[in-house]
């Protein structure tokens, strides 16, 4: 894939994943989300500006501070300028959650259709967020977060979940924007992991995404989730590009 066809991709996410509140600062984009995920709560800077590179580095520090959030800027291929990652190791920002950004071309995608009742709908609903949150250990002041976050996505969006015996067994999110659909927060019930569920919801939300046009799937997996690399890999995704996180506790 191409530089800007992986650039394309990076910008989908955060439409796929928007913050509560946003800026752009001299070509950044600063996102703020009430201190809930990194993705919500950083500085993405995509696109070149005219102001000295500290200078605005301390402006958006400020920016955080006022909120009492750490200052996090996600560091990615496509940063501008882009010498940044080296300037804010310099400033004393730590590396933090390397992760592996995967597409998967949806024509050569041989499904593996859902065993369980499948279930989804086009919004959040409160048995997707509730399950969501239990199942991926959400702390209870972040629920209200995440529930504002999931409102405002602007794409049409899947929110997935798997049933077994009427009980859910897994859940997950698909966002799909022109020919891209995005996976997000695909997780398991602990004690059900290990069968194939997380393969079948993938399937069930993929089929959807067709449905809606999509014809490349793309998802964020994080390096030591030694599991879920195993089983994208067995579908078929490939990397195209890693970022991570450059943050600094003020």
């Amino acid at each position: 894939m191409m530089r800007d066809s992986a650039k394309q991709i990076e910008e989908a996410s955060l439409n796929a994943w928007p913050a509560l509140r946003r800026m752009v600062v001299d070509g950044w984009l600063v996102r703020f989300s009430e201190g809930y995920t990194r993705r919500a709560n950083s500085v993405n800077p995509l696109y070149g500006g005219y102001i000295d590179v500290e200078e605005k580095i301390r402006f958006c520090e400020q920016l955080y501070v006022e909120r009492k959030l750490p200052c996090v800027f996600k560091v990615t291929p496509f940063v501008q300028p882009n010498s940044l990652d080296t300037i804010l190791d310099t400033l004393g920002y730590q590396p933090e959650a390397p992760t592996s950004v995967q597409i998967l071309d949806l024509a050569t995608y041989i499904p593996k259709m859902p065993a369980s009742s499948l279930s989804h709908w086009p919004n959040p609903t409160d048995l997707w967020v509730e399950t969501y949150a239990r199942m991926n250990t959400v702390l209870t002041h972040n629920i209200g977060p995440l529930k504002a976050i999931l409102d405002h996505i602007a794409p049409p969006a899947c929110y997935a979940m798997l049933l077994d015996n009427g009980q859910p067994v897994a859940c997950g999110l698909g966002v799909c924007e022109g020919d891209k659909v995005g996976l997000f927060d695909i997780v398991t019930e602990p004690s059900q992991r290990g069968k194939g569920l997380g393969q079948q919801l993938i399937a069930g939300i993929l089929a959807w995404a067709v449905d809606n046009g999509a014809q490349t799937a793309y998802l964020q997996v994080m390096l030591n989730n030694e599991a879920a690399l195993r089983l994208y890999e067995k579908l078929g995704f490939r990397e195209i590009y890693q970022y991570w996180y450059r943050i600094k506790m003020l």
